[in-house]
């Protein structure tokens, strides 16, 4: 319950130039947010990208028609609810096609703390609901100010200070702020104070723990006593890029070994290639092997897109999309044979193109690609990516769909194909880029988390965005998922990475989950390069897939220190 008797603050709502540069129509049109505990500087939230996005609509022709919004405002609505209307406007900042003279269209989204809104209703601008709503807008205040350095015309109310600085922490970064550790630790060996953690604490309150490397030189492990010591907290860390050239990287654990999939675009995108090593961080330098090359007899000619390692059943597979000489890719996948090694290309059996249940293509009327598998709940899925008409008008963008599969015969669907999700959202079609594609998943505390990518796939506007459903749900019911209305990475997440996306998940060897991604090193860059980071779970146990080195720990604070009490069992009595 928010009491408006606390020292006010201000929440501005807005929209931000375009900028064709760096900041296009399909981000620019959206909700943007700002406080000012002052009521003169404001602070933007989310690193001024946008936060609230208008969905396209489906054409006739069941193609994509983007949106936007301008005027936001914000209002007051019964029993503490808040509001965020804006006019909803075509992509390009004009104003719809009015059906009836003087008619048009608005969105509200309501919430009750700016930290979750539900979904925007569309609302006509006429009638008693538009009047009552107007109404509301009037304790709104027309400001005009800069945000980040940039003038802006927005509507803004005063709230609670408290309540705004919630607000703040759920649209700012998390970062880390300080180390824990015990004052004294009593250990019999150096085996046992290898294992002590330190306790990594974030500006949200949630934790990580870290190995630390432990100075032992001044303890003499034969004799009993207590020895102050330092050491230095250690964290992963890989720098950007790891590998050039290279989109949708695949990092692999398997019989004591560690393997790197992706598209090769050094390469135009020909042959799968893998890399084999006895740790992550050597698969950056490792040799490739190619266990997949051209064929035009058996059809595999061009775009080796998006190979995956996945075990199903208990079998290995790699998944991936390819074509013959006529453009047009289509997912398949291929099985390691028994006791095979995965860089031996005659170790893998004859790959196999992923059919219906029925036995029908995939697809008999457009591209399929970028499969991933699922288990949960029991249940064993495929999601891929799907389009038809590309490159025509009647061009459907990419879909995201999933179906059930037997583990048994993973290239024979299940079940029927049920569609996911679409790229609706200003960020997932900006400039034309109509992408819901690279879906990749994990499960965690009884939830699935699938990511996925819009916009351009080579280019800034890459984004990561996320669904999530209750792992025993029906997944092949779209409502059961949750879609985040923000991509969760993005260009604006980490300083010198550009449209990060087409990701994978994988665990290291201390328990990590770590995320691995490609995206381009400069603004006006498409040549696609690899990142990894560590996935980190914030006081809500969501995950967070932005922290970068410098805020995953804080260089100030890696060196710790602490007292250790030897106890060998050699005391005397």
């Amino acid at each position: 319950m928010v009491t408006y008797e606390e020292t006010k603050a201000r929440l501005l709502a807005y929209t931000r130039n375009v900028s064709a540069e760096d900041y296009p129509e399909g981000l620019a049109y959206s909700v943007h947010l700002a406080c000012s505990m002052s009521g003169e500087q404001y602070r933007a939230l989310h690193g001024n990208y946008g936060i609230l996005f208008a969905e396209g609509e489906i054409s006739k022709e069941d193609t994509i028609v983007p949106k936007g919004v301008k005027n936001p405002r914000i209002l007051r609505l019964p029993q503490g609810v808040f509001g965020i209307l804006a006019d909803r406007v075509e992509e390009d900042g004009g104003e719809e096609p009015k059906k009836e003279a003087g008619q048009g269209l608005a969105l509200l989204w309501r919430t009750k703390d700016f930290r979750e809104f539900d979904d925007a209703i569309v609302i006509e601008k006429k009638g008693a609901e538009w009047e009552a709503l107007q109404e509301a807008a009037r304790d709104t205040v027309q400001e005009s100010c800069f945000v980040e350095g940039e003038p802006v015309t927005g509507c803004c109310v005063e709230v609670g200070a408290s309540f705004c600085q919630r607000i703040v922490q759920r649209w700012t970064q998390i970062h880390h702020t300080e180390i824990r550790l015990p004052k004294k630790v009593c250990v019999c060996g150096e085996e046992q104070l290898r294992a002590v953690r330190a306790q990594a604490v974030y500006s949200d309150g949630s934790v990580a723990y870290k190995k630390v490397r432990w100075n032992t030189e001044g303890i003499d492990w034969k004799v009993p006593g207590v020895y102050p010591i330092t050491g230095e907290v250690l964290n992963r860390e890989f720098s950007f890029p790891l590998l050039k050239g290279y989109g949708d990287p695949v990092i692999f654990p398997w019989e004591g070994k560690w393997y790197f999939l992706g598209t090769n675009d050094n390469l135009n995108d020909i042959g799968i290639y893998v890399r084999e090593a006895d740790g992550v961080e050597e698969l950056f330098s490792a040799q490739e092997h190619l266990i997949l090359g051209v064929d035009e007899e058996k059809g595999f000619v061009q775009t080796f897109w998006a190979p995956e390692f996945h075990v199903i059943g208990g079998e290995l597979y790699i998944l991936f999309a390819i074509s013959g000489k006529a453009w047009g890719p289509q997912c398949h996948l291929m099985r390691l044979k028994k006791g095979g090694r995965i860089v031996e290309p005659t170790d893998w059996e004859e790959p196999v193109k992923v059919v219906r249940r029925d036995g029908s293509p995939l697809s008999a009327d457009g591209i399929t690609l970028d499969m991933t598998y699922l288990r949960a709940g029991g249940n064993s899925y495929m999601v891929w990516s799907y389009r038809r008409g590309i490159g025509t008008p009647k061009d459907t963008g990419s879909m995201l769909y999933i179906a059930r599969i037997d583990e048994g015969t993973p290239w024979r669907l299940a079940g029927d194909p049920a569609l996911l999700s679409r790229p609706l959202l200003g960020w997932e079609n900006v400039s034309g880029t109509i992408n819901n594609e690279g879906p990749h998943g994990f499960k965690k505390d009884g939830r699935v988390y699938l990511a996925y990518s819009g916009g351009a796939a080579n280019g800034y506007t890459y984004a990561l965005g996320l669904l999530t459903a209750d792992e025993n749900g029906d997944l092949t019911d779209a409502g059961a998922w949750k879609k985040s209305m923000v991509p969760v990475l993005s260009f604006y997440s980490v300083k010198g990475e550009y449209g990060p996306g087409h990701n994978s998940f994988f665990v290291d060897e201390d328990g990590n989950l770590m995320i691995a991604y490609h995206g381009e090193t400069e603004l006006k860059s498409h040549l696609r390069c690899d990142g990894v980071r560590r996935v980190h779970f914030d006081i809500q146990g969501e995950p967070v897939f932005d922290m970068s080195v410098e805020r995953d720990l804080a260089l100030e604070q890696r060196e710790v220190c602490i007292l250790v009490e030897v106890d060998n069992g050699n005391r005397k009595l």
